[in-house]
């Protein structure tokens, strides 16, 4: 029977898959062509807490600019997070330059082919080490995303709540994952979940195993996978200043390497944590100015939503000790801005960006 779920999956996928550009196409496949490591693992970092719309832009980027993993991996930190800023998360930009130059100085520039050797590598956890395994290098790895999870969960109705039912569907994930195009199988999954076995709504007259789908036997494939209970989100607060001296230059600084947006360019703020607020007043800004109220922006990290009273002031002339450096105003697309200092700047100015990235 699991033999038979897997064959009647790929047969789907065969004909339905989605054409992404990491992706090998099962007809590419049948060609002998064969799946890039980097390609995959680059791909997994990125689709992380992200959605597939999101990431094609940003990945057809990477690639163009740093083709090899000793590219990415030569690569300067500032450069890397510069183009990075907008997918959020940005811990994974740190893991994916430190997994870079594993790779390339420590293996040769040749990824690991084993779950085992690339879980040791920077970064890489259970889900990323199992999908590279099975997609870059056709290994039987269980490989299960929320997507998966979802699928899963409906096929079996597997009632315990999540996390803690994560290992019994896993377990399931195991049974039917084949041998033979274990990485095609993974995929399949994946796109199942993405297309028609959807959170809301799902299509299931169209799913291949709408037949033995106990989720819609007992019509109700909505309620799994059944969730615990989410905790409110705390809200933190703080204060942004926005500074343009008389030559149209920004006031930036660094944030230090470690903690939430390490590494990352930010407007000066005070010193909120995702455990304690921050002063929320102009009493508090880098140095004395002619600071003006320019609203307030909100924005929601993964475990706390963040409130910033944005104050603005210029053009000025530029203080001789300002604790950071100063860029034009026309210029800050190619500075490594998270979204939530591009909110921020763009509350005080809004035509500071062609684009939000968010």
């Amino acid at each position: 029977m699991k033999q038979e779920m897997s064959a009647v999956l790929l047969a789907w996928y065969d004909l339905h898959h989605r054409e992404l550009p990491w992706r090998i196409s099962p007809a590419a496949a049948k060609r002998g062509v064969k799946p890039d490591p980097y390609h995959i693992w680059m791909s997994e970092v990125m689709l992380q807490q992200t959605t597939v719309a999101a990431v094609k832009a940003y990945f057809a980027k990477f690639i163009a600019r740093w083709p090899t993993v000793t590219d990415l991996a030569e690569a300067p930190n500032e450069d890397v997070m510069a183009a990075w800023a907008g997918l959020g998360y940005y811990a994974r930009a740190r893991n994916l330059k430190k997994c870079a130059e594993a790779v390339a100085f420590e293996h040769g520039g040749a990824f690991p082919d084993t779950e085992e050797g690339l879980r040791a590598l920077p970064g890489i956890g259970d889900y990323t080490s199992a999908a590279v395994a099975a997609i870059a290098f056709n290994r039987p790895s269980a490989v299960m995303d929320g997507n998966v999870e979802r699928v899963i969960s409906r096929l079996f109705a597997i009632d315990a709540p999540l996390p803690g039912s994560k290992p019994a569907m896993k377990a399931k994930v195991a049974e039917l994952t084949p041998t033979d195009r274990p990485g095609d199988f993974a995929q399949a999954m994946m796109d199942l979940g993405a297309t028609i076995c959807t959170p809301k709504r799902p299509a299931c007259a169209l799913c291949p195993f709408n037949h033995i789908c106990v989720a819609l036997a007992t019509d109700e494939p909505e309620r799994f996978p059944v969730k615990a209970a989410k905790k409110a989100k705390p809200v933190r607060l703080g204060a942004a200043f926005i500074a343009v001296d008389r030559d149209g230059r920004l006031l930036l600084r660094k944030r230090v390497e470690s903690g939430l947006l390490g590494g990352m360019t930010e407007v000066p703020t005070t010193e909120w944590t995702s455990r304690q607020d921050g002063e929320t007043g102009e009493e508090a800004a880098p140095f004395p100015a002619d600071w003006e109220a320019a609203g307030s922006i909100s924005h929601v990290f993964t475990h706390f939503e963040l409130r910033l009273s944005i104050f603005h002031t210029g053009p000025i002339d530029t203080p001789p000790d300002h604790h950071g450096f100063w860029v034009p105003v026309t210029e800050l697309d190619g500075q490594a801005l998270p979204t939530v200092m591009k909110k921020a700047i763009a509350a005080a100015i809004p035509t500071a960006f062609s684009t939000l990235k968010g």
